[in-house]
């Protein structure tokens, strides 16, 4: 695989399925493991993976009355993670019914890689995205600057 320069990526953003081993763990839990994914590719973000549906461990999930606003997805429904006693409130989201160009994502997962216990892309450690509000996974096949990181302020 040859290194991506998010910078280069795209705006509107683009979206593209992908086959890479995607495993993510939370509250010590593996919630899921997939090869079928959807990438959002946005200039300066690192890209953000959407997991399908099939994969994910929805009987986990509780829906957060937490909503969000893309002006290119639309509007985002968010969900709490529940394990036992332990919750992760609108750690995941997923689009209901997003805009006509990102139909594809209908269903599909998102999450914070940072409030998960370990995200893997194809065996690398994901290291999430600077910033509390961004969704970016960063591996070794991205380059930045990325959006949220204060180290350029510009981009915040």
């Amino acid at each position: 695989m040859s290194l991506e320069i998010v910078a280069e990526y795209p705006r509107p953003p683009a979206l593209m399925a992908c086959s890479d081993h995607v495993i993510v763990e939370a509250l010590g839990t593996r919630i899921c493991e997939t090869h079928d994914c959807l990438r959002v590719l946005e200039t300066f973000h690192p890209p953000t993976y959407y997991l399908s549906p099939k994969a994910m461990r929805k009987d986990l999930l509780i829906r957060s009355r937490r909503r969000s606003f893309c002006e290119w997805k639309g509007i985002a429904n968010y969900w709490d993670l529940v394990i036992a006693d332990k919750r992760l409130e609108g750690a995941i989201w997923s689009y209901p019914d997003p805009s006509p160009t990102f139909r594809a994502l209908t269903g599909w997962y998102a999450l914070y890689p940072g409030r998960m216990d370990h995200c893997s892309v194809n065996g690398e450690t994901v290291i999430p995205q600077p910033g509390q509000f961004y969704g970016g996974w960063i591996t070794s096949q991205v380059v930045g600057p990325f959006k949220g990181d204060p180290a350029h302020p510009q981009l915040i």
